[in-house]
């Protein structure tokens, strides 16, 4: 019974990045939030596929995509994450997630879309972003019973904002250097919060694809920033033009450890 426990609940932390955070606003002036450069050094299309690891055995398979989307804005983006598990955690708790976000040409989320199928539940979720009210509102919906889990509600959120996977493509604007940090507003539509980002050296990792030089970067998010539960997030994301991540790790307590995501393949235009 505990192990199925546990490998329930690592099967729904392989989806921090997506998660409904529990947050808690948050500012400091001594780390300035920097502007990207309108997505300058982002590819116009690629695909990114990383294996899933928790406690040594394969986990779970996430493709990443992103390409133009003009309907978003004349200069906008889209994102696609499809997630899915394998092996025994599959058969433990079956989970078959795809979410997408609408991004402007300056990568602030207008739009987030998820349809979660996890165990015997598949639900859905929208989020808006309206930037000129500066407000968001999010609903979450039963599929199967054809009700509302979580009704529509409005917050308060800054002109340009984050979601956390629209959040990771920001961060390949920055151009931090070892010893920098800085903060980002991120939202899921029922918080509003700073998270802080700091890039803490560099590092030649070794990954499916080859030996590959990067920046290592921890991104607070959990203990009581973004998520209330004890743990740390680190990025490996390439030292060069396009800051490919290529690696995330998600450090948790004992009870939960390490999950790990890598860069098996990746495509680009």
């Amino acid at each position: 019974m505990l192990g199925s426990r546990l490998n329930k609940r690592c099967a729904c932390l392989l989806l921090l990045m997506l998660g409904s955070p529990a947050g808690i606003p948050q500012s400091n002036p001594g780390h300035p939030i920097v502007a990207a450069p309108a997505a300058a050094s982002l590819p116009p299309k690629e695909t990114l596929t990383f294996g899933v690891e928790w406690r040594l055995v394969t986990a779970g398979k996430t493709k990443l995509s992103w390409s133009a989307n003009p309907q978003s804005s004349p200069t906008g983006w889209q994102a696609n994450l499809h997630l899915e598990s394998a092996g025994l955690v599959s058969k433990l708790f079956k989970v078959n997630d795809d979410y997408s976000v609408n991004l402007t040409g300056g990568l602030c989320a207008t739009s987030t879309h998820m349809i979660a199928r996890e165990g015997k539940r598949e639900r859905e979720t929208k989020i808006t972003f309206d930037r000129e009210n500066k407000k968001a509102s999010y609903l979450e919906t039963d599929l199967l019973k054809n009700s509302i889990v979580v009704a529509s509600h409005e917050i308060d959120i800054p002109a340009c904002v984050h979601d956390v996977v629209g959040g990771l493509y920001f961060l390949r604007t920055l151009s931090l250097e070892p010893g920098q940090s800085t903060q980002v507003p991120v939202s899921d539509g029922k918080k509003s919060v700073m998270v802080k980002v700091e890039c803490q050296r560099r590092e030649e990792v070794r990954i499916g694809t080859g030996k590959r030089k990067t920046l290592v970067y921890e991104v607070f998010l959990f203990n009581n920033v973004l998520y209330r539960r004890p743990g740390h997030l680190y990025l490996w994301l390439t030292d060069d033009r396009l800051r490919v991540p290529v690696q995330i790790r998600v450090r948790l307590q004992f009870a939960i450890g390490t999950i790990n995501f890598q860069l098996e393949k990746e495509e680009r235009t």
